[in-house]
């Protein structure tokens, strides 16, 4: 509040009661009393900017020159370190968890029931012709005949109706 103040009075949007009180607490106040010169300052330099110059950087380099070299690692930057890690951990126990959990929901009971189970096949009565078996044996490969080790991924059904003309 008290910067409001200083700023009003020098303004001249004080009146001469309340500059008077004013002055008598920038004497009292040291804190006041800077406030004052730097408003002032600051008053100065927007006034008139090509008299104020000032080279800082003679003062700026010597300070840099004096402060100490910290090498020693930031605490913060462990602390992420140990966060990253201790949430990935979670991450993967969780993962573990749901599928153990996910496993454990199958009962007993309903995998033979499943595997047991089979969808409705309808057996095929293939009469080979007599053109047909040109094709077969030109296929031969694929019959199930075969004895072959994984054979059943070889296999193939094929279906023949001589009343179709063929695409």
């Amino acid at each position: 509040m008290m910067k409001h103040e200083i700023s009003a009075l020098m303004d001249g949007e004080l009146f001469e009661d309340e500059a008077e009180i004013m002055f008598d607490q920038l004497k009292q106040d040291p804190d006041a009393h800077r406030d004052w010169a730097v408003y002032h300052l600051i008053g100065d330099v927007l006034r008139q900017p090509e008299y104020v110059h000032r080279d800082i950087s003679a003062a700026v380099s010597e300070r840099l020159l004096n402060e100490p070299t910290v090498l020693a690692p930031r605490s913060h930057a462990i602390k992420q370190k140990a966060r990253v890690f201790a949430l990935s951990a979670a991450a993967s126990v969780l993962a573990v968890g749901v599928v153990a959990w996910m496993s454990l929901q199958i009962s007993p009971e309903a995998a033979p029931q499943m595997a047991m189970q089979q969808p409705d096949v309808r057996p095929v009565n293939l009469q080979i012709q007599p053109k047909s078996n040109d094709y077969l044996m030109a296929h031969q490969e694929f019959s199930p005949s075969n004895d072959m080790n994984g054979g059943a991924s070889y296999m193939r059904t094929v279906t023949y109706n001589p009343g179709e003309k063929s695409q």
